[in-house]
């Protein structure tokens, strides 16, 4: 005789999606050893590795022994101290090539806009200088021709300035002329303007192309340090707190760093 098998509670598949994977707790633990060499970008010896992950000396050897079979660490013959293996290392690399900064950049836009409150948008180096490539507005509108395509000014947008004081100077010097500003990196109160930006890490730009408008930007860099894009935010100047660690000068660093980490850039770099 046929019988039917009793269905499955309907709750049952829920419970299983809702439910956290499962994983391999010892992957887990020995991965804090190669993200302490991540962390610090040098090769150490076993005692200061096995501290930076937070554990024994006697617990992280054997899963460097294991690391270093599959190439994810290697260590240094003369000096015994353990850096990240050829493993690894094409894995950074391979990992580079695969991500897509403006992708990247673009899918954070919507987000920030409203954690900003304002229009915030990204741009790249083009050929003759700045370019935004993407505008987002936020819930305050902001009446400037910004759009894509429209190019930045190095000398007197949020956005330009990021490129020029973290670009190639070379290549900076030359798109000022096409300005009209040949010789303005050399001019003392734009030098010391530039200084200031790299300091800060970041633009922020009061009433300066527009009266009653304000900007800030910040720079992505790549795994390499090289500048790829410049974040920005721009508002009503009453309404865009320009101050170093204000809830939105901090909700736009965090995303230039975020950018950059994702990049292959180190944190704090």
């Amino acid at each position: 005789m046929h019988t039917e098998k009793p269905p499955a509670p309907a709750d049952a598949t829920e419970d299983t999606e809702a439910r956290p994977s499962r994983g391999i707790q010892s992957v887990e633990v020995g991965g804090q050893l190669l993200k302490a060499l991540a962390r610090t970008g040098r090769r150490m010896a076993l005692k200061d590795l096995a501290r930076a992950a937070d554990m024994t000396a006697a617990k992280a050897h054997p899963y460097l022994v294991s690391f270093g079979k599959l190439g994810l660490i290697e260590q240094d013959p003369v000096s015994g101290h353990y850096g990240l293996g050829p493993l690894a290392l094409q894995l950074g690399l391979i990992g580079l090539q695969q991500v897509d900064p403006v992708r990247l950049a673009i899918a954070e836009l919507p987000a920030l806009a409203q954690r900003v409150g304002c229009t915030v948008s990204a741009a790249v180096w083009g050929v003759d200088g700045p370019i935004i490539i993407r505008v987002e507005e936020g819930p305050t509108a902001v009446h400037v021709a910004m759009r894509h395509g429209t190019p930045a000014s190095l000398r007197h947008t949020g956005t330009g300035k990021i490129f020029a004081a973290f670009g190639p100077q070379a290549d900076i010097a030359a798109a000022l002329a096409r300005e009209g500003l040949a010789g303005a990196l050399d001019e003392p109160a734009f030098a010391a303007e530039l200084a200031e930006i790299r300091r800060a890490g970041m633009t922020r730009v009061r009433d300066e192309l527009l009266p009653g408008i304000s900007a800030m930007a910040v720079p992505v860099f790549d795994g390499f340090g090289r500048l790829v894009l410049a974040i920005a935010a721009i508002g009503p100047s009453a309404m865009l707190d320009l101050a170093e660690h204000s809830a939105q000068t901090e909700a736009l660093r965090a995303v230039g760093q975020h950018l950059s980490q994702r990049l292959g850039a180190r944190p704090g770099a």
